[in-house]
């Protein structure tokens, strides 16, 4: 059985694809365009996913006949298009909670971050501008005590929100499609509506899968709702928020920093008025980007290719209706 890794990934998942005794086929360069890339997937059986440059979409499957497994390279699958990988009886595997603390601990380094204007104030050390003592310029806030509110808790969700409380006694509440009874029990959270978390939340942190019906659901007229001293943060997907939106309202002052390790668009451009701004800090997507979590990921994505490989089930399937009539 052949695998087509469309990137490098750690040696962990590559050396269990070949004890495994599967066929890797990497490419000759890493940047592919749209149509080097299908060529390439056109003559495997199955692929690991690395990165989200291209949609596999009804297109990329009618393309791609030969193709009978997708293991991705991540948690999120918001560029599969898994009804259509589903009907053809395409398994899509994903990594989910080996990446949890690492990217928790990036929501929780953000939300630092903007409190104290750390980008801010490391720039003014590289331009040699400290200045003299202001009792009053560029002034932080304390943490302490204050309200965070999550949307979407799930383990993401939850160790960011343990990690504030422990450290900060911060008060949690939540909005998400189900009740997290864990996270009630053992950290005093609180299920709210969603105006209900947008009107009481003093950092807002974003941690929910996205879905199409989440696009740009944090707007202007959602950021205008919020706290005048509140915190946006988004690890989730770029998606979620409308940039040009979240720049609006920080400058109005509808909402008073933002902390982001996703962008809308993805990347962002450089000269985004949005850098400009000393309550603002924003990170290149490095959410997984430790050993331990990027290793995990290669174990979890080649152990997918292999349980494929074997007939079995993918032990961490987005898909899992895929199975239904096949195997028990």
């Amino acid at each position: 059985m052949k695998v087509f890794i469309n990137k490098r990934i750690p040696e962990a998942g590559i050396e269990m694809l070949e004890e495994a005794g599967l066929e890797i086929i990497l490419p000759e360069k890493e940047n592919l365009s749209y149509d080097e890339w299908i060529n390439y997937c056109k003559n495997t059986d199955t692929i690991l996913n690395v990165g989200g440059d291209f949609k596999y979409d009804k297109n990329f499957f009618d393309a791609c006949p030969n193709v009978k497994a997708i293991a991705l390279y991540s948690v999120g699958f918001d560029h599969v298009d898994i009804r259509e990988a589903t009907q053809k009886n395409i398994p899509i595997g994903n990594t989910p909670d080996v990446l949890s603390r690492a990217t928790s601990d990036v929501a929780f380094l953000l939300m630092q971050s903007v409190a104290r204007r750390a980008s801010y104030n490391f720039q003014k050390v590289k331009d040699d501008n400290w200045g003299g003592f202001d009792p009053l310029h560029a002034l932080g806030q304390e943490l302490y005590g204050k309200t965070l509110g999550i949307f979407g808790l799930g383990r993401i969700g939850y160790e960011m929100a343990e990690k504030s409380k422990n450290a900060f006694g911060m008060n949690i509440i939540y909005h998400n499609r189900r009740q997290n009874e864990e996270a009630e029990k053992e950290l005093g959270a609180t299920y709210v509506s969603f105006d209900e978390l947008i009107k009481n939340s003093d950092v807002l942190s974003v941690h929910a899968n996205f879905t199409p019906e989440h696009k740009e659901l944090f707007s202007y007229s959602i950021f205008e709702q919020m706290k005048p001293d509140a915190i946006f943060i988004n690890t989730a997907r770029g998606g979620f928020h409308n940039q040009k939106d979240l720049y609006q309202a920080l400058v109005n002052k509808k909402i008073w920093g933002a902390g982001l390790d996703v962008t809308n668009p993805e990347p962002m451009s450089a000269d985004d008025p949005i850098l400009g701004l000393s309550s603002v800090c924003i990170l290149p997507h490095i959410g997984s980007a430790t050993v331990e979590a990027r290793n995990g990921m290669a174990r979890l994505a080649a152990g997918n290719i292999i349980a494929f490989s074997k007939n079995e089930k993918m032990p961490y399937c987005a898909n899992p209706d895929v199975y239904s009539d096949h195997l028990s």
